[in-house]
């Protein structure tokens, strides 16, 4: 049963620490803006993430949070707790299901804390929501917070905003890379943070580079710079027609580099989720974990729905982050199949 709550003027939400899932938040932020009309929605994000609602129309300003794992998380706690209890915040969206999430804002003494039960937290938040009991979608899952506070939710339908100054910056890679005008490009990401199971093998997607410029497209890499060895491997293999921006995209012009593409080609990560949101073609590669819970979603009615490209193999998903057999979820995706599910003849 929802218990309804009053509009706070001002709200902090507490971000998901990874970008897909937060990308997934993201209509619930939009059904908290479409009944709070008058709240100002602070978002409070770890600083690799921050940069994404920028983008996000429903929040009215960013708050980069210190927080990590390791020797330093209690230092990094008490930065945050006073980073928040500057923010005069009358109430606290936790989106993290993590006990210190739920500590930092009872620490930060927001008077209001809202978030999901469980972890040991229930006594630091002022209304802890029974989480869903069946398996659903990572942005239903947010959105079942929402109701359980008496905000209806939504379509599951996420919108960035990109700048002008964000394309320009884009567009300057790309001449810088050598793309001759007009000549369309697709946007590869290979890496995945959860683990070398989620990745597509850097063969494929060289092998995908090839097939793509006999299509006259060329191809551009993405990633952050522990992985610019795999695409600099992805890059010399193809032999040829590829730009590599590892390492060279911040968050705002890669969501701009996406917004240019043809399509994208990603795993599940979040790349995927930040192509999708900006209205590109995505093919998204799932091999042991569930589309059904981290799919890609739509940025508007209009823009084409996500292909999801996965394996009917017995063994998926298992979401483990090795493989202990063969990867066959992922080897018996073919180079040509992901090329016909781009469409670019």
């Amino acid at each position: 049963m929802a218990t309804e709550v009053r509009a706070p003027g001002r709200l902090v939400v507490l971000s998901p620490n990874w970008l897909g899932d937060a990308i997934m938040a993201l209509p619930l932020l939009a059904d908290l803006n479409r009944a709070w009309p008058n709240t100002q929605i602070t978002v409070a994000a770890r600083r690799g993430v921050a940069p994404l609602f920028t983008m996000v129309p429903a929040v009215s300003d960013v708050l980069p949070l210190e927080s990590r794992s390791g020797w330093h998380v209690l230092r990094a706690s008490r930065t945050d707790v006073r980073a928040l209890d500057k923010g005069e915040f009358a109430a606290a969206l936790v989106l993290p299901n993590s006990f210190l999430s739920a500590w930092v804002v009872w620490q930060a003494e927001i008077e209001e804390r809202w978030g999901f039960a469980g972890d040991l937290r229930g006594g630091l938040l002022t209304q802890a929501i029974k989480r869903p009991k069946i398996s659903v979608h990572q942005a239903e899952y947010y959105q079942a917070l929402g109701e359980g506070l008496g905000i209806p939710a939504g379509p599951r339908i996420v919108k960035l905003d990109i700048d002008e100054r964000a394309i320009e910056l884009a567009q300057g890679l790309l001449r810088d890379g050598g793309l001759a005008k007009g000549r369309p490009f697709v946007v590869m990401a290979p890496g995945a943070a959860y683990g070398s199971a989620k990745q597509w093998l850097p063969s494929r997607f060289a092998e995908l580079s090839a097939l793509a410029a006999e299509e006259r497209a060329a191809t551009v890499l993405v990633g952050t710079k522990a992985g610019a060895a795999m695409c600099r491997e992805i890059s010399i293999s193809a032999g040829g027609g590829v730009i590599d921006l590892s390492g060279r995209t911040d968050l705002v012009t890669l969501a701009a580099l996406m917004s240019l593409s043809s399509a994208t080609v990603a795993n599940d990560s979040g790349p995927m989720h930040l192509a999708a949101a900006v209205g590109a073609k995505v093919v998204a590669i799932f091999g042991p974990t569930d589309y059904q819970h981290t799919s890609p979603l739509f940025a508007s009615a209009n823009t084409p729905a996500p292909t999801i490209m996965s394996s009917d193999v017995w063994c998926r998903p298992c979401m483990l982050r090795e493989c202990p057999l063969d990867h066959r979820c992922m080897t018996q995706i073919s180079a040509r199949s992901v090329l016909e599910a781009l469409s670019l003849s």
